[in-house]
């Protein structure tokens, strides 16, 4: 029985030890060498007397970055990845919540690593990466490990500006896994390209499944990401078939009509997450690979990252949004209202989540894991925990799941309860509009969008109002060359909230 993510490793390299797992533009990992060298890491951090600890792995984006995770979970402890284009301030953060642990970095981290205030000990991954691995110190670790321990501890945003670490175990990824694998249909022969920082939980939908099947992933070079028609070279290159990425990546490359000049020559499955997917973006996706299968998904970290999918199979107006479908096996998604009784079909409320995916909660912080995990009010009979996304969706007639934006997006305007979501759809439709994003300024009580593309203010502006009425017409419109993005894809609305602030 699977009670450990090593097993698919374990099971994997003595099958295909000499095939590349992780790879960049420069160099690769095989599977013997990911096995081998965590195994090192593992051992001797257990032997330097770390087991059941936070293990900050500070390391550039890179193929040993992985096998720095792997190591840690060997040792019986958990990785916290962190990047070395993070803020200090909030690295700093991070540490005062972590306590007592190691940190790995490399040669390209070292001098930031001594810089910074950790309080643990500094280890070089060359150093740990280059011992023996010790079978009987693995072995007695891996009879103490349950599937309910910890493996990993992702950051996110917290309402207080300080961190919140969503922790992991070993249960809940493997039953992300297998199912997102049965849904997205890898094998061996699937070619992941990875988008996303390593320091977010999204990478896991290519890492894992790479070592389940034997498959290979490719970390793409993030500057890439600021020049389309290289980008897509670069996945032809590499013969990419499988894309796991954010919306804001997939769109960069159509609204900049790279299609006309290159097309991706392998993509086979293109999943995505993070932001809806204007439906005119869409369709240039669709039109340019009309054999691919495109797959939407939903989930918030602390479902271990994905809870629905949604395969693309029908034709949508471009006043639609794609919706975000059905959850996985396992897995049951309720609808909650303000009463916490469940809405008619059709009607909005809280999506809130049941099953194995739910992660332990948050690290160091009963306060806000007692908010967010909490008893579900179905069931007063026994202890059932379901997490609360503080996303809006309903159910529609064909009983799938529509994702109806955040409640902290849904505001009170002019007497009216308006998602800013129905806003930016709206805007988002127009030809030369290449994306959009509404904040609301609660001082003024004004609506503010901010866009980018071709079409001036004045020209947007009449086009809003001959679609919507006029309480949701923004007060103020400002273009912009480029949307501010967080680093793990999704549009920045706190930088947007500052840029309007300071005019």
């Amino acid at each position: 029985m699977q009670t450990n993510i090593l097993q698919y490793l374990e099971r994997t390299v003595v099958r295909c030890p000499d095939k590349v797992a992780f790879a960049n533009e420069e160099m690769g990992l095989t599977f013997s060498e990911v096995y081998n060298q965590a195994r090192a890491i593992g051992t001797k951090l257990n032997k330097e007397g770390y087991y059941a600890k936070p293990i900050v792995v500070f390391m550039r984006k890179h193929p040993t970055t992985l096998a720095a995770f792997f190591g840690a979970i060997y040792a019986g402890c958990y990785y916290v990845p962190l990047d070395d284009e993070m803020p200090r301030h909030r690295i700093e953060l991070i540490f005062q919540t972590l306590g007592e642990g190691a940190l790995i970095c490399d040669e390209t981290t070292q001098s930031i690593a001594s810089e910074l205030n950790y309080k643990g000990q500094i280890f070089r991954y060359e150093d740990l990466a280059k011992g023996e691995a010790d079978d009987a110190v693995l072995a007695d670790i891996r009879d103490k490990q349950l599937d309910i321990d910890p493996i990993y501890i992702v950051f996110t945003s917290g309402s207080t500006g300080v961190p919140k670490g969503v922790v992991a175990c070993h249960r809940s990824v493997i039953d992300y896994v297998e199912h997102l694998c049965e849904v997205l249909k890898f094998d061996e022969n699937s070619v992941f390209g990875n988008q996303t920082p390593l320091y977010f939980d999204a990478y896991l939908k290519e890492v894992i499944p790479t070592l389940k099947y034997g498959a290979k992933t490719v970390l793409i070079p993030k500057q890439l990401f600021m020049f389309p028609i290289k980008l897509v070279e670069f996945l032809n290159e590499h013969k990419i078939n499988t894309l796991c990425w954010v919306v804001s990546a997939l769109t960069m490359i159509s609204s900049f009509r790279t299609f006309e000049t290159v097309k991706p020559e392998y993509l086979r499955t293109i999943a995505f997450a993070s932001e809806v997917f204007p439906i005119k973006q869409f369709k240039l996706w669709r039109a340019a690979l009309p054999q691919a299968r495109f797959i939407n998904l939903y989930g918030p970290t602390e479902t271990t990252g994905i809870c629905c999918y949604y395969e693309v199979d029908r034709e949508f107006s471009e006043d639609e949004t794609l919706p975000v479908g059905r959850p996985f096996k396992n897995t049951q998604i309720i609808l909650l209202d303000e009463n916490n009784q469940v809405p008619p079909v059709g009607q909005q409320g809280e999506i809130c989540v049941r099953g194995t995916r739910l992660t332990l909660g948050y690290y160091c912080n009963p306060e806000k894991t007692s908010e967010a995990f909490v008893q579900n009010p179905l069931n007063n009979l026994y202890p059932e925990l379901i997490y609360r996304t503080g996303d809006l969706g309903r159910w529609n007639d064909r009983g799938e799941l529509e994702f109806a934006g955040r409640k902290d997006y849904q505001i009170k305007h002019m007497g009216h309860r308006i998602e800013l979501g129905e806003i930016e759809v709206i805007v988002n439709m127009h030809t030369q509009v290449r994306s959009a994003c509404c904040i609301f300024d609660n001082e003024k009580k004004k609506i503010v969008l901010f866009y980018t593309g071709d079409i001036p203010v004045a020209e947007l502006t009449a086009y809003i109002k001959s679609k919507l009425p006029r309480y949701m017409i923004p007060n103020v419109t400002k273009q912009l060359d480029e949307l501010p993005y967080t680093p793990n894809g999704k549009i920045d609305r706190n930088g947007l909230k500052s840029l309007y602030a300071g005019k």
